[in-house]
């Protein structure tokens, strides 16, 4: 009988050190998270707030950073990367404008959370990963979370997916020093392509690109950002 008070007091004790995805808490930081953080600083696309709502950002983080999953803050998920802020994900999905029936490309998975909140908006995600463990790692979190409307693939995101494209909205979750020409190629006409452009974290700015029908292209730049640069094959 003592052995198996013990064992259950063991069991009772682990329980209580692994983090609980389903709970009212994270539901609720959630919804704080969208409330203050991302509806409070102007961000008003409604198929973009309940993506926010929807998509639990403590399944992306490291279990050790799951206490801070709804906090206002990138956190690092591992190989020099990060995850990026809620308002950022929220701000760079309204501004690519995104449409139910889109097939959209993403460069730079990370963890897979902005591929997800996608995923929630529209028909299809392409998302390049260059670094092979976290592809591996989000092709499984996705797949493991019932996405099967998102394809994952290691590769050089700055020569985007021709056998896929032309794509409706593509985004960059990680600055160029200049704007890729593959992916404005690979960009259908009269959509966006955003990406945050710099040399350095202190030269940064989010830029949207518009292509014209007749392929050339308008830019505009809409906020000073800071991201983790955007890496190539050598």
């Amino acid at each position: 009988m003592k052995s198996r008070l013990l064992t259950l007091s063991l069991y009772l004790l682990l329980a209580a050190s692994v983090p609980c995805y389903g709970s009212d808490n994270n539901r609720e930081a959630r919804q704080q998270m969208v409330e203050t953080q991302i509806r409070a600083r102007g961000v008003t696309n409604p198929k973009v707030l309940s993506a926010m709502n929807k998509v639990e950002r403590h399944r992306f983080v490291h279990p050790n950073m799951v206490p801070d999953a709804y906090i206002d803050s990138p956190l690092p998920i591992g190989h020099g990367q990060t995850i990026s802020q809620p308002y950022i994900v929220a701000y760079m999905t309204e501004l690519l404008d995104p449409r139910p029936g889109d097939v959209v490309l993403e460069v730079g998975t990370g963890s897979g959370y902005q591929a997800a909140v996608l995923a929630e908006i529209v028909k299809h995600v392409y998302t390049i990963e260059l670094i092979k463990p976290l592809a591996q790692d989000a092709r499984k979190r996705l797949a493991s979370l019932g996405y099967k409307n998102i394809t994952v693939r290691t590769g050089d995101g700055y020569q985007g997916w021709p056998e896929k494209a032309p794509f409706d909205a593509i985004m960059v979750t990680a600055a160029a020093d200049h704007i890729p020409p593959p992916l404005v190629e690979q960009l259908k006409p009269g959509r966006r392509l955003v990406i945050p452009v710099g040399s350095t974290p202190l030269t940064q700015e989010l830029i949207i690109v518009e292509k014209k029908k007749d392929g050339s292209t308008i830019q505009r730049s809409v906020l000073p950002v800071r991201f983790v640069p955007l890496r190539r094959k050598n």
